[in-house]
């Protein structure tokens, strides 16, 4: 068995916000050889095959990034690029109006790929806000299962020290939830704020900075763990995550 599928057996699987969801039993492969899905044991929920694209090892765990995730990333990516190539054409027909019928082609084309990314972006968007919504859901079975331990506790049902331990429990579940609930508004925010202006801004800003002759040299801060270079298109940081836990190095922001 090569490396990369030794690296998957065994290891307990968590979401990117923290939330264990198993123990990798074995992989499925293509003809080929090349992994096509991760068998996950989620115990009482059975056997789950996970694609192999929104996986990625770190550690001791694999960590699953949500499809929407990875999806919205992309778009943000694409419609970033397409904006500063339209920006770029309107500033080379300002410069030399003798290339403006060279550049109405390419004007058109760029056009067009930005309609086909409006409807990409509307059909990522009504992911979204269908995620914020079983997420919302989430929340208030989660707080439904606490209060009935306090009620428990409060009628000397419960011990204190199994009460605590619930409201530990579901304490971490709600704080993974309203960190995947942030992300979800950040890449609404970043995919709604994404014009020609916005581009146009960020290139004056960046242009406009000072940079000193002579800068002082500053170490960069120490992290614990580092995730291994990672394919283009299954990206593993996130703008929300708690501070402590095994999965520390993916509290960054998010690559545009």
């Amino acid at each position: 068995m090569s490396e990369e599928k030794l690296a998957f057996v065994g290891k307990q699987v968590k979401d990117i916000y923290g939330t264990h969801i198993g123990r990798v039993v074995g992989i499925i492969t293509e003809i080929d050889g090349e992994i096509e899905s991760v068998g996950v044991d989620c115990g009482s929920s059975g056997i789950k095959q996970l694609p192999y694209e929104q996986l990625v090892v770190q550690g001791e765990y694999v960590f699953f990034i949500p499809k929407w995730r990875l999806e919205a990333q992309k778009l943000i990516r694409q419609k970033s690029l397409t904006l500063k190539r339209m920006k770029a054409l309107q500033e080379i027909v300002a410069e030399n109006d003798g290339m403006k019928e060279d550049a109405e082609l390419v004007t058109i084309k760029y056009e067009k790929k930005m309609a086909e990314l409006g409807e990409s972006e509307k059909a990522v968007t009504d992911k979204l806000v269908a995620r914020l919504s079983e997420l919302d859901a989430e929340t208030k079975q989660v707080k439904a299962v606490l209060f009935d331990a306090k009620l428990q506790f409060r009628s000397n049902e419960l011990k204190e020290e199994t009460y605590l331990q619930i409201k530990v429990n579901t304490d971490e579940l709600v704080e993974h939830i309203t960190n995947e609930k942030t992300e979800i508004t950040n890449v609404k925010g970043k995919l709604s704020s994404l014009t020609i202006e916005s581009v146009s801004a960020e290139s004056q800003t960046s242009v406009q900075a000072p940079v000193p002759e002579s800068a002082p040299a500053v170490e960069a801060p120490k992290v614990e763990a580092q995730p291994a270079a990672a394919e283009e298109e299954k990206p593993i940081t996130v703008t929300a995550s708690s501070e402590g836990h095994e999965g520390e190095w993916l509290n960054q922001v998010m690559k545009q």
